[in-house]
């Protein structure tokens, strides 16, 4: 979402983060280039405008920090004032009433409303531990009832049966009942989509959320609308006291105005934000980790977390000890491959590390490795369970049976021989190493980088 903007952010600050002192100059072409960038991004001109302005009256006059220098400060004032845009804090479900806590999801329609209300049910379920109970207001839309049952079941979160006879109104009342007599923590509704801003149906929404006492009302917006999308929360707001927004296909070719732009204009927060089209593709949304990608520095706590939750800590540690041991075999590194894919891919990964949007003209190179990845991945398959435990048993024979079988050729199958036999080298000579050694040197290069980054930030 934030990769175009991120680019044109990042080669505007390769113009002065290495200068010692910056002139008034300087500081105007940095602040119009910053401008465009914004206006490039569909954000609002009024909010562009605001927030040039802030960046030009802190960083007029502001005292060079010792040891940074005059480009890096103005980096600085960039990304806490692009923290301050997208909401400062994260912010997070009220759960502080008593249960169930009532979560109303509103929006129009084809903003992904359905999905997202098992999207959001599952995140609460493995991150909160909380027990949900999932509920269809939807009777305008016959097929909407049926995906969130379909959607619960494969998440295993119980939802309330559809009656199209009933009136929303009935049906939201009906849930909290349920809610409250099954012992349910959360209680999440899925209200009907509006095609457009329907007075009717406004109203509609109104009626349930009095009867209901919602702690939440959350806005789902389809982030590819662009600035549309703020129109529409205003007028939701008018009727509404929303409580935040979930941005909604940010995965997409989103320019990223959407979510610069809602907190500032609304000031009602993004709360989540829909990341692809499997249930697990949902986040929470922080502004200071989004800011930090968008200047170049990455966001290594969100890979960390992402990693925490994706990967077996258990395997993890298993796959660790075999390395220690030197007892590397084709099922470790399957497992690997399949590790990284899970998280993304390389180009997953990418977005989180510092630098990252400076080597996106090399993206070709990356989509290369994922594609060796990929036959890599096809070429280990091929191999029998014996084989992959036992990579020196793979005589020429069974090289060219497994070749054939992955559909690539002996070369692609050496080559992966010889990627497995550097691997074990490797692994050999760190197995050497004493480990009270390792871990003081790696604690001395975290520490150092740590107070580099504290120099800045």
């Amino acid at each position: 979402m934030f990769d175009s903007f991120s680019q044109k952010i990042t080669k505007i600050f390769d113009q002065i983060s290495g200068k010692k002192f910056i002139s008034q100059d300087d500081l105007e072409l940095a602040l119009r280039q910053i401008r465009l960038a914004l206006l490039e991004a569909d954000v609002a001109l009024v909010v562009a405008k605001d927030f040039i302005e802030k960046v030009r009256q802190k960083a007029i006059g502001q005292e060079v920090i010792k040891s940074v220098s005059a480009g890096e400060m103005i980096v600085k004032i960039v990304h806490d004032e692009l923290v301050e845009l997208l909401g400062s804090e994260d912010a997070q479900i009220n759960f502080t009433s008593n249960p169930p806590i009532i979560i109303l999801l509103v929006g129009l329609q084809g903003a992904g409303k359905t999905t997202t209300s098992a999207k959001l049910a599952m995140r609460l379920k493995t991150k909160q531990h909380k027990k949900i109970l999932l509920a269809s207001l939807d009777t305008y839309r016959p097929a909407a009832s049926e995906q969130l049952r379909i959607l619960a079941q494969k998440i295993n979160i119980d939802c309330t049966e559809f009656n199209p006879k009933k009136t929303p109104l009935q049906l939201a009342l009906e849930a909290k009942k349920k809610a409250q007599e099954g012992g349910y923590e959360v209680l999440i509704l899925d209200s009907a989509g509006r095609i457009s801003i329907n007075e009717e149906m406004m109203q509609e929404l109104v009626a349930i959320n009095d009867a209901v006492n919602a702690q939440e009302i959350l806005l789902v917006v389809d982030a590819m609308i662009g600035q549309d999308a703020v129109n529409v929360a205003k007028n939701f707001q008018q009727k509404l006291n929303l409580t935040g927004t979930i941005l909604t296909r940010i995965d997409g070719d989103a320019r990223g105005g959407c979510a610069l732009t809602m907190k500032s204009i609304t000031n009602c927060p993004i709360k989540f934000v829909g990341i692809g089209e499997k249930i697990s593709d949902f986040e929470e949304f922080h502004p200071k980790r989004i800011a930090s990608q968008i200047i170049g520095m990455g966001d290594v706590v969100s890979l960390v977390e992402k990693a925490q939750e994706i990967f077996d800590a258990k395997e993890l540690e298993k796959d660790a000890k075999k390395m220690r041991d030197g007892q590397i075999d084709f099922n470790m590194i399957l497992s690997q491959i399949r590790n990284m894919k899970k998280i993304g891919g390389l180009s997953g990964i990418m977005k989180f590390i510092p630098g990252a949007a400076k080597i996106k003209e090399h993206l070709g190179q990356m989509t290369g490795m994922e594609k060796d990845l990929l036959m890599q991945e096809a070429i280990i398959l091929s191999m029998t369970k014996k084989e992959r435990a036992n990579p020196e048993m793979l005589s020429s024979s069974r090289k060219h049976r497994i070749a054939k079988g992955s559909g690539t050729n002996i070369q692609e199958v050496n080559r992966l021989m010889k990627k497995y036999k550097q691997l074990r080298k490797m692994m050999d000579k760190f197995g050497k190493i004493d480990p009270k050694k390792m871990q003081e040197m790696m604690d001395s290069s975290a520490m150092s980088n740590f107070n580099n980054q504290q120099k800045l930030f």
